[in-house]
């Protein structure tokens, strides 16, 4: 008699699906998280299998979360039974439309320069008995505005990656498993090598090969830096506590983004044949997402407007 296969648990399915996407380059950080909770959750429920029903069950709990959040867990899941279904026909892929939800960028918080200049000094003194925490994260916040780096692609650098000799700041595994290389400005250079003089004094034997460390001399983590930036906002003023609004620590790379296209046009320069040349130092996958910044910027959209005009007014 042949021997019945094994019929595979949903965990055994996410195990497979986590491997084969992020062998396609997907991190997926967050959403095996969440799908990892759906499992958890499916098995306390007994489901040996996905139903629309378990589903909606799962992605609208607990009722305190946003419209949104529903959505995106609903959305998760989708992609994983999809997948699952093409291994076990019992499964159900629910319908997006069933948690609809309109995407919206949330528009940037426009910093000064010399708001800039007074979070990185504020920053820096956030624990005077321990002066590399203020120093890790002042530099942090200062390559943050000066490259337009994401927060995550700072935190991820290793004293390797970092070549102030010739200024080039190398980005491992970036959003989309990409890489790329950084130039830095001379002055950022200066103060890249002040800090890992500081660094390297304080801690001359390391145990971590990370470019930023944090006051134990590890890798410096994500929350913690969002943590440090909500405190520090608030005392400047910039934000109420609790208030999930207000200046964002990924609004630095606004802030480099809106601030090299600014100068572009006060100095004449052609924005629409160098965009692409930014959208790839951004890092982003689609220039449009590069042009986003023209409509979400009055100032920007108000000069872009004004060569137009002067182009059409030419003989």
């Amino acid at each position: 008699m042949a021997r019945r296969c094994a019929v595979k648990t949903l965990a055994s399915h996410l195990d497979d699906y986590l491997r084969i996407r992020r062998q396609l380059g997907f991190q997926l950080r967050v959403p095996a998280i969440l799908l990892r909770n759906f499992v958890a959750f499916a098995e306390q429920q007994r489901a040996k299998r996905i139903t629309t029903r378990l589903v909606l069950h799962w992605a609208t709990q607990p009722p305190r979360i946003t419209t949104a959040q529903k959505a995106n867990r609903l959305g998760v899941v989708r992609r994983f039974a999809r997948y699952v279904s093409s291994i076990d026909p019992r499964t159900e892929v629910p319908q997006q439309r069933l948690l609809p939800y309109q995407f919206r960028r949330r528009d940037p918080h426009i910093y000064q320069p010399e708001d800039v200049q007074k979070l990185i000094d504020v920053i820096g003194q956030i624990d005077p008995s321990q002066p590399i925490k203020g120093a890790s994260y002042a530099t942090l916040i200062g390559l943050l505005a000066a490259t337009g780096m994401r927060v995550g692609e700072a935190i991820g650098l290793d004293c390797g990656d970092v070549d102030l000799s010739r200024g080039l700041v190398t980005i491992r595994r970036a959003k989309g498993n990409k890489s790329r290389l950084v130039p830095l400005h001379p002055t950022t250079c200066t103060a890249l090598a002040a800090y890992v003089t500081q660094r390297d004094e304080t801690f001359p034997k390391r145990s971590t090969s990370s470019f930023f460390v944090s006051e134990r001399g590890t890798r410096l983590r994500h929350t913690s830096a969002h943590r440090w930036f909500v405190l520090v906002a608030c005392q400047l003023g910039w934000r109420r506590p609790g208030d999930r609004g207000g200046p964002r620590i990924h609004d630095l790379r606004h802030y480099f983004a809106i601030q090299t296209m600014l100068r572009w046009y006060r100095t004449g320069v052609n924005v629409e044949a160098h965009l692409a040349e930014l959208s790839t130092y951004l890092g982003h996958c689609h220039v449009r997402d590069t042009y986003w910044y023209l409509s979400a910027v009055p100032e920007l959209l108000q000069l872009a407007t004004e060569r137009c005009r002067g182009k059409e007014t030419l003989p």
